[in-house]
């Protein structure tokens, strides 16, 4: 018993005894059952405060939970964010690929109307591929055997080619020449050595009508394929035509660079 209860009892002993109506068992007793009291409330305050204890580190989880799940938040709406600006970007690379389709569609049916009577004649074909125009014409109307001199009826051809598509200023242009696989032999060899020099020639020549009919040189690519991208075997005569052909196509500019 701690000086305090001590204290107490001697304080309630003087208190009866000066009242003179209580014996000593009963002080016993009151004095008994006042100390289960105190024990009760002192383990009553002992429980308490174990909850307490209990409840502020619930409390301290929870505020840690809760500035977890704020941290997880403000990353999902970034994220959010993130992705928004995503879906807009591409839904506008969407619209715009949609526009350039119209147009390249739009350019197709234009170039094939003007070229529609050559077309029928079957001096040419126009077809598109990938947002590329272009224009195949066969050896033949173009070129003699063995030459890259442009003959009369491929200048009229051509004349016309250039006025169609002299309009697309955001394209370029670029011109292919084509052979089979028949190899240059004889007195032609001195002036082209193999099918390199003879495709590159014919390039080279169709660029310099097209520059001097109105079409800016810095918009026009001359090249040679020899008989390295056939669009035919070149095991009968029909394919070894198909194969002699120049290629006039419509290109993005950007691709110059």
């Amino acid at each position: 018993m701690s000086i305090g209860r001590h204290a107490r009892s001697a304080a309630l002993v003087t208190l009866f005894a000066a009242a003179g109506c209580v014996s000593q068992g009963e002080f016993d007793k009151l004095q008994s059952d006042k100390n289960q009291e105190i024990a009760s409330l002192q383990s009553s305050r002992s429980t308490l405060e174990q909850q307490v204890r209990s409840l502020e580190s619930q409390r301290a989880s929870l505020e840690k939970e809760r500035d977890s799940l704020t941290g997880e938040k403000e990353r999902l709406t970034k994220e959010k964010d993130s992705l928004t600006q995503q879906v807009a970007a591409l839904e506008a690379q969407r619209a715009q690929l949609q526009a350039s389709e119209k147009q390249s569609e739009a350019r197709y049916d234009a170039l094939l109307a003007n070229l529609s009577e050559e077309v029928k004649k079957g001096q040419l074909q126009v077809r598109q591929l990938k947002g590329m125009l272009t224009v195949d014409v066969a050896e033949q109307l173009f070129f003699d055997s063995g030459r890259a001199a442009l003959k009369d009826t491929g200048k009229q051809v051509l004349q016309k080619v250039a006025e169609s598509i002299k309009g697309y200023e955001d394209k370029a242009i670029r011109i292919v020449g084509h052979t089979d696989n028949v190899p240059i032999t004889g007195g032609l060899q001195k002036v082209f050595p193999s099918n390199w020099e003879l495709s590159a020639a014919r390039a080279t020549t169709v660029v310099r009508f097209l520059q001097d009919n109105g079409i800016a040189p810095e918009r026009l690519v001359a090249t040679g394929r020899a008989e390295y991208a056939p669009v035919a075997p070149n095991d009968s005569a029909e394919g070894r035509q198909k194969n002699r052909r120049i290629e006039i196509t419509l290109i993005d500019r950007g691709v110059l660079q």
